[in-house]
């Protein structure tokens, strides 16, 4: 696959496709306020690559590794029926991270007891225009835009 400098200077010649096709997540403005206001600080145009540090050391410790995870994270997000969330989340009680999924606008911690740290918006007007319904095409995109540093001030903050 393409490294990480190849994606970050694509996206810095202009290729703005993932970011197109997330506007209309963006300007999505029904329920989900505390999903969406989540989502929205976890995207950036200068996105994608890998976390560092800690963050990094804990999807390694509780997925094995960084790919593992990100294939976890990508079927469970293609998984979820009709529209819904795929989360990466705490969990404070046995201190380590866990893929969820979200059906519809439940609430990760409200319906699941973990802190959000990453959430990806899987409603089909989240990349609908963009990708016609080809789900595993937007998650591809989407890792592109991840904005790590949010994810893990979230999880610096959560543990501990």
């Amino acid at each position: 696959g393409l490294g990480v400098h190849s994606e970050k200077s694509s996206l810095r010649r202009g290729d703005v496709t993932a970011q197109i096709a997330l506007q209309p997540a963006l300007k999505f403005n029904g329920g989900g306020h505390i999903n969406h206001s989540i989502f929205w600080t976890n995207l950036s145009p200068n996105g994608g690559g890998e976390p560092k540090g800690e963050l990094l050391e804990a999807i390694k410790r509780d997925f094995g590794s960084f790919a593992k995870f990100k294939e976890k994270l990508t079927a469970v997000s293609v998984g979820v029926q009709g529209s819904g969330w795929g989360w990466l989340g705490f969990n404070k009680e046995q201190g380590r991270l866990q893929i969820a999924a979200c059906s519809n606008q439940d609430p990760l911690q409200g319906t699941t007891g973990l802190i959000p740290l990453l959430g990806i918006d899987v409603w089909e007007h989240a990349y609908y225009l963009q990708y016609k319904n080809v789900r595993p095409d937007y998650l591809k995109a989407i890792w592109n835009v991840i904005n790590w540093e949010n994810v893990t001030a979230r999880f610096t903050a959560c543990s501990k």
